[in-house]
């Protein structure tokens, strides 16, 4: 009988041939298991820079869905109270208040300031008061003659909307939020275009404006900071009304901020 005997190592070159196809970057022949891993961890690499990508592009909402949202949050509630900061810078100068905000519907808006000194802003929907205590004149306009940068704020809990009320309102990726994970928008106030040449809002998650950046063609800003915000809190007619204290004489003008 005759048996045809294979020289094993007839088969060398060929297994010999296959791994030097497999080569890494500096050119060295790479074990076939080590050559794989090689592959498949640029693939996953790949589809981790896509998933990553696609998961940003869908976390960010379009200015349209982000706005409508804003809107219909407050326009849900009736009234609303928080904390603010108002920084203001200009004109070589700066200056930082706070106190404790007031708005109900339809209009209505009450700014009680403690810090550094009292002082309060007051307005029914259709007159605005201006008080320091402790001085003998008080200031009076009606709401349509008022020129003053916390009017706006009053959309908060109005009937307009976002888009409406802003022209050019677009994202501001430019535009560091305070608190990681809110997102700014930026939008020109019809309203105060002669005078504010642009207005920044920082919207949380839970689509509330949390900042309120105005920015006027003077070059100075105004910026309100609003936190702990209560909504549908209990709040009387009467505190947006203002009592004439005796001896105090009321000056008609319009004032503004």
């Amino acid at each position: 009988m005759f048996i045809r005997r294979e020289n094993a190592q007839a088969r060398e070159p060929a297994v010999s041939d296959f791994r030097k196809q497999i080569l890494d970057s500096n050119g060295e022949t790479l074990p076939i298991p080590l050559a794989a891993i090689v592959r498949l961890t640029s693939i996953f690499q790949a589809i981790a820079v896509l998933t990553c990508a696609a998961a940003l592009a869908a976390s960010t909402p379009s200015v349209h869905s982000l706005a409508d949202a804003v809107d219909t949050h407050y326009n849900h509630i009736r009234t609303l109270q928080a904390e603010f900061t108002e920084i203001y810078q200009g004109e070589g100068m700066s200056r930082t208040e706070s106190g404790t905000l007031w708005l109900k519907k339809p209009g209505k808006m009450r700014w009680e300031y403690r810090s550094p000194r009292a002082k309060l802003f007051v307005s029914d929907g259709k007159e605005a008061w201006f008080y320091v205590p402790g001085e003998r004149q008080v200031q009076r306009t009606a709401v349509k003659k008022l020129d003053d940068l916390r009017s706006p704020l009053a959309f908060l809990l109005g009937k307009t909307k976002l888009e409406k009320e802003l022209t050019g309102l677009s994202l501001a990726p430019d535009v560091t939020p305070l608190i990681a994970g809110d997102t700014v928008l930026r939008g020109v106030p019809k309203a105060m275009a002669d005078r504010v040449s642009q207005v920044l809002l920082e919207i949380t998650p839970g689509n509330q404006i949390s900042r309120i950046v105005l920015e006027e063609g003077s070059g100075s800003t105004t910026e309100y900071r609003i936190t702990d915000q209560k909504e549908d809190v209990k709040v009387s007619d009467q505190r947006f009304e203002f009592v004439v204290p005796d001896g105090v004489e009321v000056i008609e003008q319009t004032f503004g901020q």
